[in-house]
């Protein structure tokens, strides 16, 4: 199931040309994989408590499009697949339904020595 994340581009995230700059892009990808999360009853509190955490392994983003001060963009995350312990999203940004910016992000679960650790069942069966 698809969850989209309204984000308006401010001045303080464009460059000098009124054009976003390129490490926003993962910056607004995050807080739609946060506000994702957090809309499937998902408390990373919780999960820090016990020991895990969700951690970025690795982002492959394409550039498709510059979006610019005041834009309204939408981030659509979705889960591409799930395994024991990472999760393959799939995430695009998109301004009047034209693509902006995609990007496929593989996360992983970790302990907190910094080590692999299985994504706990609950989660697994929300993303299944």
């Amino acid at each position: 199931m698809a969850h989209v994340f309204a984000i308006r581009v401010y001045y303080e995230d464009t460059d000098m040309g009124g054009i976003v700059y390129h490490a926003n892009y993962l910056k607004y990808i995050e807080r739609a994989r946060s506000d994702w999360v957090r809309g499937m009853g998902i408390d990373q509190n919780l999960m820090r408590e016990a020991g895990v955490v969700f951690a970025v392994r690795r982002i492959e983003c394409d550039y498709l499009a510059a979006a610019r001060f005041d834009d309204r963009l939408d981030v659509t995350t979705h889960a591409q697949s799930v395994s024991g312990a990472r999760l393959v999203l799939e995430q695009s940004v998109t301004r009047d339904a034209q693509p902006v910016f995609q990007a496929v992000v593989t996360i992983v679960c970790i302990n907190s020595a910094g080590q692999p650790a299985r994504l706990p069942a609950n989660i697994r069966l929300l993303l299944h």
